[in-house]
């Protein structure tokens, strides 16, 4: 796993498939997503110089983005929060529905899932639902937005008083040249991209993805640039 600083509050971090993101209030860390199953123990560790993780707030339920989050709060006594939606799903007790895949998207599901753990990992024990419109006690007021179509209750993060927005995985760059897209495997490739726009009309200035580089810098303009490319289906 890769550590990165972006700005002087936020790190990047890594995994084999996909990454997370650390914001630091002084002392007090917040993780944006935790990585597959097995990540816990290694997030711990790099982070302890940092400081504290007090929360940990899961973009949805898919194992790249929550395996983490169970064994990381073990460890560390962090709360658990995600959509109510997608809470469920996380804690284990039902199962999560699985992406309605385009063809072109089938071999490349099958290549990612080949770098994920087998087995169960370790699920939160409680799950705090969130809410659209809610506002999280991080980065000055860190704004819920219900981003359905990744899956039910996928979640963006908006720092407005800082211009940085999580897009979890509604929005992806290219591993090709950096382009930014609409993110892949989703349930509902339209409602994403009408949650894509609404993303896009956000104020921001730094953009972190479930998958691919970030955008620092004007993200907002880039992001506008790139929902005008896929408009919605009527």
């Amino acid at each position: 796993m890769d550590v990165v600083e972006l700005l002087p509050r936020l790190h990047l971090l890594r995994f084999p498939v996909g990454q997370g993101y650390l914001w630091r209030d002084g002392d007090e860390l917040t993780l944006i997503d935790a990585g597959p199953g097995g990540s816990g123990a290694a997030i711990a560790a790099l982070v302890e110089p940092l400081g504290d993780i007090r929360r940990i707030v899961l973009t949805h339920f898919h194992e790249d983005h929550a395996g983490g989050a169970g064994e990381l709060a073990a460890l560390t006594g962090a709360e658990v929060l995600a959509h109510h939606l997608d809470a469920a799903a996380i804690r284990g007790a039902v199962p999560g529905p699985p992406p309605v895949f385009e063809d072109w998207e089938r071999p490349l599901h099958t290549e990612v899932a080949r770098h994920l753990p087998e087995g169960e990992f370790v699920r939160p024990r409680m799950v705090t639902g969130l809410s659209d419109g809610d506002v999280l006690g991080f980065g000055d007021g860190a704004h819920v937005i219900h981003t359905p179509g990744h899956t039910h209750g996928s979640i963006a993060l908006h720092l407005a008083q800082h211009g940085v927005l999580f897009t979890g995985d509604t929005v992806a760059a290219s591993p090709v040249d950096g382009s930014v897209m609409p993110g892949v495997f989703n349930l509902d490739r339209s409602q994403l991209l009408g949650s894509f726009g609404r993303l896009a009309a956000l104020r921001s200035d730094v953009a972190c993805f479930g998958h691919g580089t970030p955008v620092i810098g004007h993200a907002g303009t880039t992001l506008r640039r790139s929902a005008d490319t896929y408009p919605v289906s009527p």
